[in-house]
């Protein structure tokens, strides 16, 4: 992936010095007698870090092909603009598929310049099925629950332990949610997006996500290109092959970030005495997990809890350091201890994360079509794992249950579009969880898109989280619409931050906003 990445942004880089700044035609602030949020009951819902958040619900239908069935309920949060000029709701999704955003209206609020901000109605909501939208799902309480079997289907019986787990799960789902999962999709969600819009009373929305979110806002913008004001994608969804070919490209991505991380490491000998050589670090962590499959550090990690607990740190180089910690601590002194409190804290599943799991499966499955011949799966993924063992077989069994989901399947959107306002899209060149190519792919596919691009980062999620340089172009677009224009891939290119350093070092916490970010973010989406 960062070969390929690298020949994209070499024309970026030779593009930069060429970079003008555009102001887009639907960049003008709203009329002052523009539609104002009405008929949502608003009430208080403020936090110490959030105190002008505000909560309210919303019903809409389950099935939007029939207005007068049966409803379910979103949850939705707010922070209201204070400025007189009034720029209309910023609609903020964290993506997933599985992600609550009630908490992001806060963050993006508080994080965007004040002036920028104040001119906005920031909107979070949960989406269909998550989180405090009803009915939130949850098809297998503790499906995650350690130790599970080896993610590496090494034997037969290893192999049908995790078939049986994933064949469950989906059997689950079938058995609780039969009338829900056939409208659990990306694209009833965007037509939840369009109804929270009518009932804000607003003509036009800005629209801003993350990850999965990047798609949720593409599909709406499909569905919905003349309600559409201001439209920003941050680590962009590849929309050309959802979900089971993006799979497969994550796992080549995520090695690399892991390679990457055990590169760090080395620079660090005098920290984690793991040696200056990546590879031969690279094969203390293999040599760990095959420790762990013979006994689970404290009961609870086994190599698959592990995989879990070091996937966090392909998202965000801000974990590192705490990964680095409990990786020496278990190879150079035998104590697991540290080990099992990084898996507490980065990959273990609490009742949110069961309901997480449970819309994001029911999403993917249902939002395109999967193998249902699992030798297919069993082929792809053993090609995978032999160029990417790290979070190859992990993954499949992640997404194994769309091989036998109860609801058909269906068709993925074409969201090529030529009738949008400038949208403005960034991407970092070495993104594991969404790729480069994504980025790259979606700026053609929307006419008149801008993309601006972190060249050397590896993190997933970029704005907001200290990067003076792609915040400012954020800022600006939010402004009155300018987008940079530039020749080649890239309209604009940003510098990407410096990695952590060890926690023992005095400059060893990264941006706080940064890790906030992240932890709103969460993973696997």
């Amino acid at each position: 992936m960062r070969q390929r990445a690298a020949v994209l942004c070499g024309t970026a880089v030779l593009a930069a010095g060429a970079v003008t700044a555009v102001p887009a035609e639907a960049g003008a602030p709203l009329p002052a007698d523009a539609p104002r949020p009405a008929g949502i009951g608003w009430k208080a819902c403020g936090t110490a870090d959030y105190p002008t958040l505000q909560c309210a619900s919303l019903t809409v239908p389950l099935d939007h092909g029939r207005p007068d069935g049966r409803r379910i309920t979103l949850a939705l949060s707010r922070v209201p603009h204070t400025a007189k000029t009034y720029q209309g709701p910023l609609l903020v999704n964290p993506g997933g598929p599985g992600g609550s955003g009630l908490t992001l209206a806060g963050f993006v609020a508080s994080s965007l310049p004040r002036k920028v901000a104040a001119q906005y109605d920031v909107i979070g909501f949960d989406p269909r099925g998550v989180g405090r939208s009803e009915p939130a799902l949850d098809c297998r309480p503790g499906h995650f629950a350690p130790v599970r079997p080896d993610t590496v289907p090494s034997s037969p019986a290893v192999e049908q332990a995790n078939l049986t787990r994933a064949k469950s799960f989906a059997e689950a789902c079938g058995a609780k949610y039969a009338d829900v999962l056939p409208h659990m999709d990306t694209v009833s969600a965007a037509r939840d997006v369009d109804a929270v819009r009518r009932a804000l009373g607003a003509e036009k929305i800005n629209y801003f996500g993350y990850s999965y979110g990047t798609y949720l806002g593409a599909v709406y913008a499909k569905l919905f290109p003349e309600r559409v004001r201001r439209l920003v994608l941050d680590s962009v969804v590849d929309p050309t092959d959802v979900w089971y070919r993006a799979n497969l490209n994550q796992d080549l991505a995520f090695d690399d970030r892991h390679r990457a991380f055990t590169a760090w490491i080395a620079k660090y000998d005098a920290t984690y005495r793991l040696g200056t050589d990546p590879e031969r670090i690279e094969a203390a962590w293999y040599a760990m997990r095959a420790a762990l499959a013979k006994k689970p550090a404290g009961g609870v990690v086994g190599p698959a809890e592990l995989e879990d607990t070091f996937l966090p740190g392909g998202y965000y180089n801000g974990y590192w350091p705490y990964l680095a910690d409990a990786f020496a601590a278990y190879v150079n002194d035998g104590n697991a201890a540290p080990l099992v409190e990084a898996y507490e804290n980065f990959g273990a599943l609490d009742a949110a994360g069961d309901n997480g799991y449970s819309v994001y499966t029911s999403v993917q499955c249902r939002d395109a079509g999967w193998p249902r011949d699992w030798d297919r799966w069993r082929e792809d993924n053993w090609g995978t794992h032999a160029k990417a063992p790290f979070m190859a077989w992990n993954n499949a069994w992640y997404n194994a249950p769309c091989a036998f989901w109860p609801a058909a399947p269906r068709q993925a959107v074409d969201v090529a579009n030529r009738r949008l306002p400038p949208a403005l899209l960034f991407q970092a060149t070495g993104d594991a969880a969404t790729p480069y190519e994504g980025g790259v792919t979606v700026h053609r596919l929307l006419r008149d898109s801008s993309l601006v691009v972190e060249v050397g980062g590896g993190n997933h999620g970029i704005t907001l989280s200290g990067n003076a340089c792609l915040d400012r172009y954020l800022a600006a677009y939010l402004t009155d619409g300018t987008v940079p224009r530039g020749e080649g891939a890239a309209d604009a290119v940003c510098a990407t931050l410096p990695d952590p350093r060890p926690l023992e070092s005095k400059a060893a916490s990264t941006s706080s906003r940064g890790s906030t970010l992240h932890g709103l973010l969460g993973f696997r989406g």
